[in-house]
């Protein structure tokens, strides 16, 4: 669910590390928002990053 369904922006992997250097696994999860978008002329539900919706690649639905 994690994933923007315009430009495909995922969950990253990464590894945090601590004053003293230890290192645990963790994630970084993109701004996913579920909008009413236009989609091929009708109103849809999807998955959309805030990027995407700033820069105006989705036209959201009325």
């Amino acid at each position: 669910m994690a994933k923007c369904e315009v430009c495909g922006k995922e969950m990253k992997f990464g590894i945090k590390v601590s004053h003293s250097h230890r290192r645990s696994n963790r994630t970084w999860k993109p701004n996913i928002r579920r909008v009413r978008a236009v989609v091929d002329g009708t109103p849809k539900r999807v998955y959309v990053c805030s990027r995407c919706l700033r820069s105006g690649k989705v036209q959201r639905a009325v």
